[in-house]
């Protein structure tokens, strides 16, 4: 199973003062932390799901393009968890929370619609912000433990964010 850590978020929120939308994952998977950037598991589906959807290779490029191109189109990333205890990347086993500072995550940026990425994300987010249960969509997760769902499907239903833009 693996052992329980306590680890506190190890990225920088991407952002600028031309951010409109504020995509949340849960946190950091292992490969995403040891990479020091978000959805590194070449397995996870997020940025073949934004190549498709903005005719742009977010994929393939360097960490440095792939910011680059998300604040081009003025997609602003984080997790919604920010220190907890966890093990390896399960979500599940998500526990000793502190949670993300939101108010400072939309600081000086014109975020006004936030998206979660995946059930854990969105339940956690409600469970912290409950005011804000009819501000965010919660869409399906990107993640290869969301097996059932195809990249088309994926694609279909992430290009919501797109009227947010």
């Amino acid at each position: 199973m693996g052992n329980k850590e306590k680890i506190s978020h190890p990225l920088k929120m991407v952002k600028d003062e031309n951010s409109k939308i504020l995509i949340l994952g849960s946190f950091p998977s292992v490969i995403s932390r040891k990479k020091n950037f978000f959805y590194m598991n070449k397995f996870n589906r997020f940025y073949q799901v934004l190549t498709k959807l903005f005719d742009e290779d977010f994929y393939s490029c360097s960490i440095e393009e792939k910011i680059n191109l998300l604040k081009k189109y003025h997609i602003s990333i984080f997790d919604v968890v920010i220190e907890c205890e966890i093990v390896n990347s399960s979500d599940s086993s998500i526990r000793a929370i502190r949670y993300i500072d939101l108010e400072k995550a939309l600081d000086n940026t014109k975020i006004d619609k936030i998206f979660l990425n995946g059930n854990k994300a969105y339940s956690l987010f409600i469970k912290k912000y409950p005011a804000y249960i009819d501000e965010v969509i919660k869409l399906p997760s990107t993640s290869s433990a969301n097996a059932k769902m195809s990249l088309d499907d994926l694609v279909e239903q992430w290009k919501v964010i797109k009227d947010f833009l």
